[in-house]
């Protein structure tokens, strides 16, 4: 098996405003995405324990994309998501607030291929765009 990777990134924004944005399925689509020829047209998400999710993310030209989906484990508000995606894979989110700001890690199984440093770098540019998303969308 190979070993998890972990991402990071601290968010200039309250917990609760980044919990809310991470689960909220209009910003879902507007942050869930590794770069801007990608987008996230579908985003179902039902953030409960046994609640399930399902994002559709795609090259806008249509060219690559895949469906993600999979079950919460374990949510506890403001601080904790643990899932399953369906193919099995598990991952860890933590929300650890900072005052105003708020410290994000993801910890999630790797899958075989594309290379760690691929998968790495996708998820850290996802969580980038999420950060951007959060910090413009104070008080809206």
């Amino acid at each position: 098996m190979l070993e998890p990777i972990t991402v990071e990134l601290l968010v200039h924004a309250p917990v609760e405003h980044c919990w809310k944005t991470w689960h909220n399925p209009e910003d879902i689509k507007q942050w869930n995405k590794p770069s801007e020829d990608w987008h996230c047209p579908v985003a179902e998400n039902d953030p409960t324990e046994g609640g399930k999710f399902f994002f559709r993310m795609e090259k806008k030209d249509s060219s690559e994309g895949f469906d993600f989906k999979g079950k919460y484990d374990k949510v506890v508000p403001n601080l904790l998501l643990e899932y399953t995606g369906d193919d099995r894979r598990q991952s860890v989110i933590a929300f650890i607030a900072r005052g105003n700001e708020t410290s994000i890690s993801e910890t999630f199984q790797p899958d075989s291929r594309p290379s760690i440093r691929e998968q790495e770098e996708f998820c850290s540019q996802v969580l980038q765009h999420f950060k951007r998303h959060a910090e413009k969308s104070i008080g809206k």
